[in-house]
This record gives structure tokens, C-alpha cells and sequence, in this order.
């Protein structure tokens, strides 16, 4: 648990209040013309406390920035060893990771994100939690820990999907333990109201990508100048209202070939509203991405969150995380380069060899 301790006054501090104070009660008690009821020195008094009560105000003012200042820097630090920005390449992929807060003052809310290069590929996790700002930060913090374990633990997705669901379910009954600690009783089962969305992501070595979605939004693959979901299919439920089914397989989503990227995202992304009510567009802006050229995640990322700023009025009403992964791996060695057809060759490729093929094309 992290706690952020107040420092107590210090004597330096209740200097200027005792000075101020000093000096009401001096010109109060002390000047002749406080004694007096004539209008000019009911002005002049006035005026003496004026002055003394916003020195005081600014004084106090000033203190609380202060200490602001300082609980917020303790506060980011701890959110940026939370919620850490993943390192800008993992095993040929290149990666970029941001996140937008509704809250202000708040570096983090309830999205999560992180990725990490393991034995068995690249895993990659994207959840959201019921909420934003700080209240989710537990929730948060439970399902990432799990992940960054799970992920290097485990050989199959599925089973790493079990270790977030299990965190989900003993965070929540810790929580309800903790806010009612006098009942001395078991906690029933989460409220159908505690849930967070979850995609997990596995990249094998040649590409291959499989995925488990639980009530998140698909990512979108950038092939070229296309920009489309990387999957249509009906996802799982979320991580809390309802147990995952029994047998939970990872879904085989194609590969990801050398130059395409994938765009993950939280439905911030997609729910943000202009004055007018008008939904934001991410394949839009995508697409207007993909015209340019070379599209590099950290592309990705700024106009993207600058479309959204300027969409919201730089004002969104929920948290955004966007992660964006570009398969990086042997481009110079990809056998359709040069192709007058680049698209129709990434979309064969993808495909894989067919069984009239009698030399399919390997990948690295």
C-alpha cells in the first residue's frame, strides 16, 4: 500500500500568520486612530484588515499548492511504476504506449496496458476498468501484477486468463473485506457492477497472433493503406459479472507481417463525443495515418491523441489508452517486396500458402 504522509506544519511556516496577526492586534490596540469613530479611520481600519486577511489568504493559498504540488509528484511516481511505458522495442517489435486521463490531476485512471517479450512471443494485455481516476488504481494495479507474472509463467493464453480472473475475484473480496472489516463475515460475490474489459495478445516469432477478448473492442490491423479489425467475433464476457466458460481456447487471428501494425485501444477512444454529440472516428483518423509516410507507432500515437484533444475540446469524459505495435522483423528479407502489388501480396501472405501451392513462401 502506498500512503502519502502530510508533513506537519513547520515553524518556518507560522511565521508570516504571526506576523500578520501581530500586526491587527497592534494597530487595534495600539494606534490611536483605531480608537477613533470618525469615518476616515473606520476607513483606514478597514483597509488595515483587509490587508491583513488576504496576506493570510495568500499565505494559505500558497501552502496548499505546495503541498499539491508535492503529493502529486509522489502521486506520479507511483502511477509511472504502475502503469510503465513499455520499452520501445520487444523481440522486432516496435512499440509506443500513451494514456489519457479524464481525471485531472490524475496520471493514470482506469485503463491498463503492458507488453512484454516472453518464451513463448510477445504478450500483450489491454483492459479497462469500470471507471476512472484513482478509484480504479487497485483494480488496476491487481490485474498487472498478475499479468507480469502469468505471462512469463504460463504456456498457454488461456491459462493466463484464468490468473487475471482469479486476481479480479480476490481483489474485489479484499476491497469488500477491507470497506467492512466489522461484519465478520465472508464476503458474497462481486456486484455485477465491479468488471473490466480485457484483450490479451500473443505474437509468436513468425507472426502468427492469437488473441482473448473479454468484452473489449478489437484492435485494428494497418496493412498498407487498410485499416480494419483484426477480428469480427463475438467477444467473452468481462472479468466479474459472470465465471469465463471451461474450456477457453486463444483465437487464431492471422499473422502479423513484417510493416503492419497493430492499434490497441481502450472505448474511450471510440465513445469520446464532440459538443455536438458526434462520436469519434478512430478508423478515420487511421486511415488519415496510413497515408503518411513511413507510419511509425509514435506517429500513430500523436495524431491520434491529437484528433481526440481537438475533438473533445480538449475535455474527454473518459480515460484513453492507445498501444501500437509494428511488426519490425527482417522487412529487408519480406519476399514481396518490390511487388507492383503490395496490398494483394500482404493479403496472400496473411492468408498463408495455399494447397495448390507446391512451394509455399516461408516468413521469418
Amino acid at each position: 500500500m502506498i500512503r502519502i504522509k502530510a508533513r506537519a506544519p513547520t515553524a518556518r511556516g507560522a511565521v508570516l500568520p504571526t506576523v500578520w496577526g501581530a500586526v491587527a492586534v497592534g494597530y487595534k490596540f495600539g494606534c490611536p486612530l483605531a480608537q477613533q469613530n470618525g469615518l476616515g479611520a473606520r476607513i483606514v481600519t478597514s483597509a488595515v484588515f483587509f490587508a491583513v486577511g488576504t496576506g493570510l489568504i495568500f499565505h494559505v493559498r500558497r501552502s496548499l499548492l505546495r503541498e499539491l504540488r508535492q503529493a502529486r509528484r509522489v502521486a506520479g511516481a507511483a502511477q509511472s511504476v504502475l502503469l510503465r511505458p513499455p520499452p520501445p522495442r520487444l523481440d522486432g517489435l516496435n512499440v509506443a504506449a500513451a494514456q489519457l486521463s479524464a481525471d485531472r490531476g490524475a496520471a493514470i485512471g482506469g485503463d491498463l496496458y503492458e507488453a512484454v517479450a516472453t518464451e513463448h512471443g510477445v504478450r500483450v494485455v489491454m483492459g479497462d476498468v469500470r471507471g476512472h481516476g484513482l478509484a480504479a488504481l487497485g483494480t488496476a494495479a491487481a490485474l498487472l501484477g498478475s499479468f507480469r507474472e502469468a505471462a512469463h509463467d504460463e504456456t498457454e493464453l488461456a491459462r493466463v486468463l484464468r490468473r487475471l480472473e482469479r486476481a479480479h475475484a480476490r481483489h474485489l473480496r479484499e476491497r469488500c473485506r477491507a470497506d467492512h472489516p466489522a461484519s465478520g463475515q465472508e464476503p458474497g460475490p462481486p456486484v455485477a457492477e465491479e468488471f473490466v474489459t480485457v484483450l490479451l495478445l500473443e505474437i509468436a516469432r513468425d507472426g502468427e497472433v492469437r488473441a482473448l477478448n473479454c468484452g473489449h473492442p478489437w484492435p485494428y490491423l494497418l496493412s498498407g493503406a487498410r485499416v480494419e479489425p483484426l477480428s469480427r467475433a463475438d467477444p467473452l464476457p468481462p472479468l466479474g459479472p459472470f465465471p469465463l466458460p471451461a474450456e477457453l481456447e486463444a483465437r487464431p487471428c492471422g499473422r502479423l507481417l513484417p510493416g503492419e501494425s497493430l492499434v490497441l485501444f481502450t472505448d474511450g477512444a471510440e465513445d469520446a463525443r464532440d459538443a455536438r454529440g458526434r462520436f469519434f472516428s478512430l478508423p478515420t483518423v487511421l486511415r488519415e495515418v496510413v497515408g503518411t509516410h513511413p507510419v511509425t507507432p509514435q506517429t500513430v500515437l500523436r495524431t491520434v491523441f491529437a484528433a481526440l484533444l481537438h475533438h473533445t475540446s480538449g475535455t474527454p469524459t473518459d480515460d484513453v489508452a492507445v498501444l501500437v505495435l509494428r511488426n519490425d522483423r527482417g522487412r529487408s528479407r519480406l519476399s514481396c517486396l518490390g511487388a507492383r502489388d503490395s496490398d494483394t501480396c500482404g493479403s496472400a501472405a496473411r492468408a498463408g500458402p495455399s494447397s495448390t501451392d507446391p512451394q509455399p513462401t516461408t516468413r521469418p
